[in-house]
């Protein structure tokens, strides 16, 4: 199993970041390792003073694919869900002001929340999918699926031309603007499409 992760995605989360617009998707991985376990608190690392909240969209695969073309990329997921991506931001400035991997930043073990999951059927349309993320009861981050600039579809198209997809690897789609700073005793709780999928503690 393996966790691809989609960088720059929503033109807002780009110019607060003060990125550049890419000119095709921004991909890194996580692996399982990552993943925050059920009912687990997320321990800020000793390594990192600055680690960053980003609520995303989750796309689960259900089959085995390679170089999948965009008009058949539905048949490749049924599910879809909500989670984190936990970022050390003063971890990830120093390596991209090196030219370095982004890895240490956005790879260490539970930085990778996934939530609850629905069936894709039950989504009247996977491009307009409203999810938010409130920190301690105050929305801190508000998306919606129609403004990625590389839908689901179209990443799974992209991503299979460099990886094999296989059943069970979930696709983390990108975060909208709004993205912040955790500390001790934060909670933080996402919705999709006003559902609570996840509910995490920080320590």
């Amino acid at each position: 199993m393996k966790l691809i992760c989609i960088g720059r995605n929503y033109t807002d989360h780009i110019k607060e970041l003060e990125n550049e617009k890419p000119e095709h998707p921004v991909v890194f991985l996580k692996p399982d390792t990552s993943i925050l376990l059920k009912k687990q608190p997320f321990f800020i690392p000793d390594f990192s003073n600055d680690v960053h909240y980003e609520v995303e969209v989750l796309v689960k695969i259900n089959r085995v694919g390679k170089h999948i073309d965009k008009k058949f990329a539905h048949k490749y997921y049924d599910e879809i869900g909500l989670g984190i991506d936990f970022t050390a931001r003063d971890v990830q400035g120093y390596l991209k002001e090196k030219g370095l991997p982004w890895e240490k930043a956005k790879a260490f073990d539970g930085s990778a929340v996934i939530g609850d999951w629905i069936p894709k059927q039950t989504i009247e349309n996977v491009d307009d999918i409203s999810f938010s993320l409130e920190k301690n009861g105050k929305t801190v981050q508000n998306g919606n699926t129609k403004f990625m600039l590389w839908k689901i579809d179209e990443l799974i198209e992209y991503v299979s031309k460099y990886f094999t997809l296989k059943i069970g690897d979930v696709i983390f789609t990108g975060t909208p603007s709004g993205v912040g700073g955790v500390k001790p005793d934060d909670i933080l709780v996402g919705h999709l499409n006003n559902q609570q999928f996840f509910s995490i503690k920080v320590k």
